[in-house]
């Protein structure tokens, strides 16, 4: 994409951490942003923030698991500014846990957020791109865990893999149809982000009816403090998004420390070697 001025972004799990980074990070090239998120109280915070900063913007609450809501999401963004250019699939949650003791209700709600969120994201907004005939952009936020699947985050894994594979799928039909419509996908580790969190969002009827273990403690403390202690901020990460939107580029790789582990990911298939965790030396910064 060339020009942003006067653009139009529509950003998903906007109220807080890479969402709140994306609108901040669009807004200050010009681009009219539509933030949506789940959680009213904090979008309402982040829309007084980015106003005083000079971002044009306005808000929805949208629950992203829900069709209903996205379709209702592209509306207002048409309503409101007249079009959309950019559309970032961010929204996402994190149950944790070893993958037989995850029960139904935590599939439920982290396929609804992170796959059906980008789903219906991507079949809404994708015609309203092309049928405009003008630049346009889809990022789908992913995760390392899209490429590489880390112990005790079946749940997560399985979700952002499902991300970077329609994402992939995405490139590939939109390469095949038009050369104005783009797409990325980012695959971030740890950075400071409400990731760690998003139980305080998660639906009454979604709620776990297994009681927390010792173990499901001691791995929500670790994640707490590796999300804490990332040393990239979420501004890193949207500026990393935003420049391969500028630059027309797929993959967002942000945490070079994780590449050995994709790789030795890949050898391990190409070899038909058993995997090896690729955790072994430590969380990726």
């Amino acid at each position: 994409m060339k020009r942003f001025e006067g653009r139009v972004a529509v950003i998903t799990g906007g109220a807080s951490g890479l969402g709140r980074a994306l609108g901040e990070r669009f807004g200050a090239e010009g681009v009219r942003v539509v933030l949506a998120d789940i959680d009213e109280a904090m979008l309402a915070e982040t829309a007084e923030t980015l106003r005083a900063r000079g971002v044009t913007l306005a808000t929805r609450r949208t629950d992203v698991a829900k069709g209903e809501d996205v379709e209702r999401l592209a509306r207002f963004a048409i309503e409101t500014f007249g079009a959309v250019h950019i559309v970032c699939n961010n929204a996402g949650v994190a149950p944790l846990g070893v993958v037989w003791e995850s029960d139904e209700a935590d599939w439920r709600w982290a396929l609804g957020v992170n796959v059906w969120g980008v789903i219906h994201g991507v079949r809404v907004f994708t015609p309203i791109l092309l049928a405009q005939g003008d630049e346009g952009h889809i990022v789908n936020t992913a995760s390392v865990a899209g490429l590489i699947a880390p112990p005790g985050m079946g749940v997560y894994n399985v979700t952002k893999h499902a991300v970077v594979a329609l994402t992939e799928t995405l490139h590939h039909d939109l390469a095949a149809q038009t050369d104005k419509v783009r797409c990325s996908v980012v695959c971030p580790a740890y950075f400071p982000s409400n990731i760690a969190h998003s139980e305080r969002n998660r639906p009454a009827e979604l709620r776990s009816a297994r009681p927390m273990t010792d173990a499901d403690i001691a791995r929500e403390v670790q994640l707490s403090k590796a999300v804490s202690s990332g040393k990239l901020s979420a501004r890193d990460v949207a500026n990393a998004a935003f420049e391969a939107v500028r630059d027309e580029r797929f993959y967002v790789l942000t945490h070079p420390r994780i590449l050995p582990a994709i790789e030795s990911r890949a050898r391990e298939i190409l070899e038909g070697r058993n995997p090896v965790s690729p955790l072994r030396q430590g969380p990726p910064e």
